[in-house]
């Protein structure tokens, strides 16, 4: 499997759908669970909260949520890879809907949500751009956006950083996976993407405000927050 266009991506979910959830857990030494629940500690502090879970995959930063007691009505689950998606939809979420879907292309209303979260998912659009600027659009006035992804720690920790994306990560994901282009090919989306105050200034364009950066891993993960005013 050659590297995927942008357009094709969630092909190359589809393919390593069965294998998801614990070649990360491996990857991460379990610490994906903890980031997402660092997602669920910023939501709104509303009641009735109506939620969409953008690049939801087999749902687990949906299911963060719903274990933070927050006051939730909904959440709405989008993703391209249909295989994903039928993952998610065998944990059997309360509350929670899963749909086929374009972060790019928002089947949804303007203001429909108080909060979209994006857990390790917009590096991986064809515009981030645009997927911003929808995200901004479906959001309610004082929503917010929590957008979780990989970034780059800084020197000195960065070179060994870039060292195991570069040579361990492709080869613990492909060996348990059995795919490894697919994980060469994450490597590189998170390694060119921009992140840090060059991320916080692509949600700026778009016009999300009270920006924050919450940086973790050392630096190698990163929850950006932004809200609609």
């Amino acid at each position: 499997m050659s590297n995927p266009s942008r357009q094709d991506v969630w092909k190359m979910f589809d393919i390593i759908s069965p294998t998801y959830d614990q070649v990360n857990r491996i990857l991460s030494l379990g610490m994906d669970q903890r980031w997402r629940k660092m997602v669920a500690k910023h939501l709104p502090l509303k009641n009735n909260l109506k939620i969409l879970d953008i690049a939801t995959g087999t749902g687990d930063q949906a299911l963060a949520l719903l274990k933070s007691k927050a006051p939730i009505q909904s959440i709405i689950g989008i993703d391209l890879s249909t295989e994903m998606l039928e993952i998610a939809k065998k944990k059997g979420l309360s509350k929670t809907e899963f749909l086929r879907a374009d972060a790019e292309k928002l089947p949804f209303q303007n203001g429909s949500f108080d909060a979209v979260t994006f857990s390790f998912g917009i590096r991986n659009v064809t515009d981030p751009l645009i997927s911003l600027k929808e995200t901004h659009r479906v959001l309610k006035p004082r929503g917010r956006a929590l957008i979780l992804e990989f970034s780059l720690p800084p020197k000195p920790i960065r070179g060994f950083y870039l060292f195991y994306l570069r040579h361990l990560l492709p080869r613990i994901g492909g060996l348990l996976s059995r795919k490894p282009d697919a994980y060469r090919y994450l490597n590189q989306t998170i390694e060119h993407f921009p992140s840090g105050k060059d991320f916080c200034l692509l949600m700026k364009k778009v016009g999300f405000t009270r920006l924050r950066a919450i940086p973790m891993a050392l630096g190698g993960v990163t929850l950006y927050i932004g809200e609609k005013e």
